[in-house]
């Protein structure tokens, strides 16, 4: 129980989110896929976002997190879920490792796959980008990089300007759209670069 409270006194944040209930196993399942796409992560059910302790129903709650899990995150993902007696309220802690085969999709309402990822406390939309950049990351082949003339145009640019966008890429070396997104998500998988996609305009920096 120790080990929960200070969880809590930690507050939400990329590897911790707070639930008061699990009211729809497609809406939970937005979370468990942005842990997985992440670094893992834990889910409080029975916690308000403020921290105070509403307790859960936990028979119920586990029968939605797994069904959630198992059968709206694509491909599935097998949680560890253990019940807590706070303050005599239940609480489960729900940890959700990282997946090993990204980019793994929630299924909303309507049999839709969205992508979704862990930036700061929120579980957000994966720009298309991105989604390549984790495909990339995970595939089993290797990510393969030639520093032509023009990766070493964009890094030299890169030394003097803090950031980057696809338009400017494509304008600074002379190439097209789609070879141009190509090549930043490749760089951006293997570390060079780093993808900052939650502003309205997409941009890339040194890694």
């Amino acid at each position: 129980m120790k080990r929960i409270l200070q969880l809590i006194d930690r507050g939400e944040g990329d590897m911790l989110d707070f639930k008061k209930e699990i009211s729809s196993v497609h809406r939970i399942a937005r979370s468990i896929v942005a842990f997985a796409n992440h670094y893992g992560g834990t889910l409080l059910v029975g916690v308000n976002d403020d921290g105070s302790i509403s307790g859960v129903r936990a028979e119920e709650e586990k029968f939605m997190l797994e069904k959630s899990a198992a059968e709206c995150c694509h491909p599935p993902v097998i949680l560890s879920i253990h019940e807590w007696n706070v303050n005599g309220k239940v609480v489960l802690e729900v940890i959700v490792p990282e997946s090993h085969n990204k980019p793994v999709y929630a299924l909303d309402e309507e049999g839709k796959r969205w992508v979704v990822v862990r930036s700061g406390d929120q579980s957000l939309l994966a720009s298309k980008p991105m989604v390549e950049v984790l495909r990339h990351k995970h595939s089993s082949r290797p990510v393969l990089i030639q520093y032509s003339d023009i990766e070493k145009s964009l890094l030299d640019y890169l030394k003097t300007h803090p950031r980057i966008t696809l338009k400017e890429f494509c304008k600074l070396v002379n190439i097209g759209k789609f070879r141009g997104q190509r090549i930043l998500v490749k760089l951006t998988a293997v570390g060079v670069l780093r993808l900052h996609d939650q502003e309205k305009t997409i941009f890339y920096t040194l890694g």
